[in-house]
């Protein structure tokens, strides 16, 4: 669907069919049960420069409002729609969140990119010092997935969204994790990937690609 043509009133989500900033939103609007009109689209779409400067996907539409960051949709999504609540309320808790979301762009989110880059513009000696780093930085950060039954918390939060759709993309980037070293992460995806929002948030091709962590997490 063109972006001429999209509806004016409510949600509307500008979204690839298989990137993870993309598939972070959607989660979040799945957990919380918020309806909204989906358009996939590809970043090239021409249309989108008519209404994002930066021509970059997710983007989010409500009415007048028009938002185009990842971290900024998410939180004000959280904020306008006060059900199943992501982020905390308290300051110092939300302060904390806020600090984990800033050090997954900035570390995991990075390297990501690099290793999902389009084969044509895709550098291997920088694929496989990324697949190393973030690979490692799993291996050393195990035990955080180990006490609780969620990221560093007893209950879902934002950083779940924000992980969940790096996590199924491990294969895809060329990782893949030690069984009996990574178990609580592996434990972490089971549970994560199972959950109703998470299959509700994937898009056809997602569901296509990840079909076989879907069917055995």
């Amino acid at each position: 669907m063109s972006v001429e043509t999209a509806p004016v009133q409510g949600v509307t989500l500008y979204s690839h069919a298989d990137d993870f900033r993309s598939h972070w939103l959607r989660f979040v609007l799945a957990e919380k049960q918020i309806k909204y009109h989906l358009i996939v689209v590809d970043e090239e779409n021409e249309d989108l420069a008519s209404l994002n400067p930066y021509n970059q996907l997710p983007m989010l539409i409500e009415n007048d409002l028009k938002l185009f960051n990842s971290t900024i949709i998410s939180e004000y999504v959280d904020d306008r729609y006060r059900q199943n609540k992501l982020y905390a309320d308290a300051p110092a808790s939300r302060a904390e969140q806020r600090q984990y979301i800033w050090r997954f762009e900035q570390d995991w989110f990075k390297l990501a990119d690099i290793m999902l880059r389009h084969p044509d513009s895709l550098d291997p000696k920088a694929k496989l010092h990324a697949q190393k780093q973030l690979r490692d930085t799993l291996i050393s950060l195990t035990p955080l997935f180990q006490h609780y039954p969620y990221f560093m918390s007893e209950s879902f939060t934002i950083l779940d969204c924000m992980l969940a759709p790096i996590f199924i993309r491990l294969k895809q980037m060329g990782i893949v994790l030690p069984v009996q070293q990574c178990r609580p992460i592996l434990l972490y995806c089971q549970r994560i990937f199972s959950r109703p929002a998470f299959i509700k948030s994937l898009t056809f091709e997602e569901q296509n690609r990840y079909r076989e962590l879907l069917a055995n997490p």
